[in-house]
């Protein structure tokens, strides 16, 4: 097969969407299909590899935070010419907004198209529209209008899929995000994290949180350093890696003032991200409307048991002796941090670890393309 990805919100800091759909390209490329990325970037461009395939850059304009889309009316004309010049058997879409049409187009014209719900709309709306708006009515019209405009739609949690089964979506399909278990593996932790810190062993007293994540309202960041305060409170001699940037970056340090807590940034090399996740004891993960969790599941791979929000799909990924799913309080994550750290080290990295395994991206490549041949 020929498929061609189109992905908005594709940028430098794109985090879980970035990684997902370089992935699934890898994958489609390594069982011997073709891919074609289509991607917005400062302008024209085209880059082949080996592992990656041809990947196509257009005209976006910026829109904040690093990110830009494919908005200007001549572009758009020419990106559905482009996709009538490609050819592809597939059309995989990564965009709810300003791709649709370039699909639609497309599916005119006979092709297959696909839906990656990369986010559920009205979880990720709620913190930035008025209480007053009638939001779920606005999110299951748009997404009615979504699944009549594919011939599929695939979401990766029992969570992100249930805004389209209520809108009664003929063609969904839940396939579940994978992890690079080589990356992220619990040996990636050790003397290169923290200007050569070692990692602590089962009797250290002190307790070492991570975070990885966007630093945006709907994840919830503040929760936080709320939560190391309140287990240094108790008397836990805790301290946090945050991992990752975004708006809430200033208040957060506000928030953080006199705590022990290490603002990283956003981090390119996904080996960093591992040593530093691997080195610690617990990850926190407080954001209550995750559509998957990838950085959970990226966190368990390196044998670092997580502590969810119980609302949202984050929670989906654990196992047991591998996390608990508390409600989004402070301290309702520090009491989970308190009995996920009073069990035995091997045993829970053991069982963080075990539960990963089960989330190849082998397993993710194989789910895309029977629903992308029609199989699935």
């Amino acid at each position: 097969m020929r498929i061609v990805q189109l992905a908005g919100f594709y940028g430098p800091a794109s985090g879980g969407l970035r990684t997902t759909v370089d992935a699934l390209g890898r994958g489609y490329v390594a069982a011997g299909h073709e891919r074609v990325l289509v991607v917005p970037g400062g302008g024209y461009g085209l880059q082949r590899t080996a592992v990656d395939g041809l990947r196509l850059t257009v005209p976006g304009v910026p829109v904040g935070g690093g990110y830009r889309l494919v908005l200007a009316p001549p572009v758009l004309r020419g990106l559905r010419a482009l996709l009538g010049r490609l050819g592809p058997d597939v059309v995989e879409v990564s965009d709810k907004l300003t791709l649709v049409h370039a699909a639609r187009r497309a599916r005119a014209r006979g092709v297959r198209t696909v839906l990656l719900s990369h986010e559920r709309l009205d979880a990720i709306l709620a913190p930035r529209v008025p209480a007053v708006l009638p939001l779920g009515r606005a999110a299951d019209a748009w997404n009615r209008r979504l699944a009549g405009a594919f011939d599929a739609v695939v979401a990766a949690s029992a969570f992100s899929c249930a805004e389209f089964a209520r809108v009664g979506a003929p063609a969904l399909h839940r396939v579940a995000l994978g992890v690079d278990l080589q990356v992220f593996h619990p040996a990636a932790g050790g003397a290169a994290v923290q200007g050569g810190r070692p990692a602590p062993a089962g009797g250290n007293a002190e307790v070492r949180l991570v975070y990885a994540g966007r630093l945006s309202a709907e994840k919830c960041p503040q929760l936080l350093p709320e939560t190391l305060r309140v287990l240094r409170r108790w008397g836990v001699a805790a301290r946090l890696d945050v991992l990752g940037d975004g708006p809430e970056r200033a208040r957060l340090r506000r928030g953080a003032a006199g705590l022990p807590v290490r603002f990283h940034g956003h981090v390119n090399d996904r080996r960093v991200v591992a040593a530093v996740t691997a080195a610690a004891d617990v990850a926190l993960a407080p954001c209550p409307v995750e559509a998957f969790g990838l950085s959970v599941l990226e966190a368990l791979a390196c044998g670092t048991p997580v502590v969810t929000a119980d609302r949202g799909a984050a929670q989906e990924l654990l196992a047991p002796g591998a996390g608990l799913a508390v409600p989004a309080s402070a301290e309702a994550m520090a009491a989970a941090v308190v009995s996920l750290t009073a069990q035995s080290r091997e045993r829970r990295r053991a069982a963080a670890r075990a539960r990963a395994e089960e989330f190849p991206w082998a397993r993710t490549v194989a789910g895309l393309l029977a629903v992308h041949a029609g199989t699935g």
